[in-house]
């Protein structure tokens, strides 16, 4: 039995009369009377009372009709999702991300993603670059954005692209005695109790703090370490010590703090997105779309670190509504 059969058996209930369903189908008749008896074979029942005044279904035609009606429908449906899915208007795409990723640029990655993709199912959990990427290597995250490009282990089978550059900064309290001061010198800093990022969870914040201030300096090792750019400038703040961070932890407003830039400017690793290479879903290839749409700059780049076969995957798709 086939899809077919059940779309002559439902045109023939409709139209009640052979010919005319025919012309409907775009069929002959005797094709058309041939199916239909057929089906009834198969079925093992007759479901047509052929009479003078028309075709009329039995009492098992209107039981087979109807659930016939609603196989159709189902298989439109199956069909309709597939192609959904497909274009990757529906899925899951597990997100990790560290917290000054929120500040920019993923807010509007993820408010467009959220408006051209409403259907897609977003898992977004904040974690340390270091365990990002080893719940990336491990198959259990889609795409990741830390600091610096992945490390260890399995990091040769990801792809990864910068979507943000930063330089560093430093935070007080407004009774410190650097607020007010536009800049602070890395001579300075090494004379104060700093607030960092874990090196462990960071490490590439470590090894640059560690090339700016000196790997034996006091001051790196006797730091306050803080879980994220929030907690870094509410320690501040509460006159722990000198916050340092990414200068996009400034548009975070927060009475009290006083942010000033690092003399020599020192710049901090990158803010990268990674995904595994051969991950072919189309969920991520609309992500990836979204994130060339909203970050222009990121495209091209993105487009040379893939292979080519990767690239057809993640080529631009229509979104529905758009």
């Amino acid at each position: 039995m086939e899809a077919r059969h059940l779309r002559y058996a439902l045109a023939l209930a409709d139209h009640q009369h052979f010919g005319r369903a025919a012309e409907a189908l775009g069929i002959a008749q005797p094709p058309l009377s041939k199916q239909i008896a057929d089906l009834e074979r198969e079925v093992g029942a007759r479901l047509f009372d052929r009479t003078r005044q028309g075709v009329f279904p039995t009492a098992a035609g209107t039981a087979f009709l109807d659930r016939a009606q609603r196989a159709l429908a189902e298989m439109a449906s199956a069909v309709t999702d597939a192609q959904r899915a497909a274009r990757g208007e529906t899925g899951r795409l597990r997100l990790g991300f560290i917290a000054s990723a929120l500040l920019d640029p993923l807010p509007g990655v993820l408010a467009r993603f959220g408006r051209e993709r409403p259907d897609v199912r977003l898992e977004l959990h904040e974690m340390a670059t270091s365990r990002s990427t080893a719940a990336l290597v491990a198959g259990e995250l889609d795409v990741a954005v830390g600091l610096g490009r992945p490390r260890g282990r399995g990091a040769e089978n990801l792809t990864s692209v910068t979507i943000g550059r930063d330089h560093l900064t430093a935070v007080v309290s407004t009774a410190h005695p650097y607020a007010g001061r536009p800049s602070v010198s890395v001579a300075q800093l090494r004379q104060q109790h700093l607030i960092v990022a874990s090196c462990d969870d960071e490490p590439a914040i470590g090894i640059a703090l560690s090339a700016l201030l000196g790997e034996d300096s006091a001051a790196c090792h006797g730091a306050t370490v803080a879980r994220d750019v929030h907690t870094i400038i509410s320690l501040a703040v509460s006159g722990v010590g000198v916050g340092l961070g990414p200068s996009r932890m400034t548009a975070v407003p927060r009475k009290g703090a006083w942010f000033c830039r690092v003399t020599p400017p020192a710049r901090l690793p990158d803010l990268v997105l990674s995904f595994a290479t051969q991950d072919r879903s189309p969920v991520l290839a609309a992500f990836l779309d979204t994130v060339r749409a909203n970050c222009p700059e990121v495209g091209a780049a993105l487009d040379d670190r893939l292979r080519p076969e990767a690239r057809r995957c993640t080529q631009r798709r229509p979104v529905a509504g758009r």
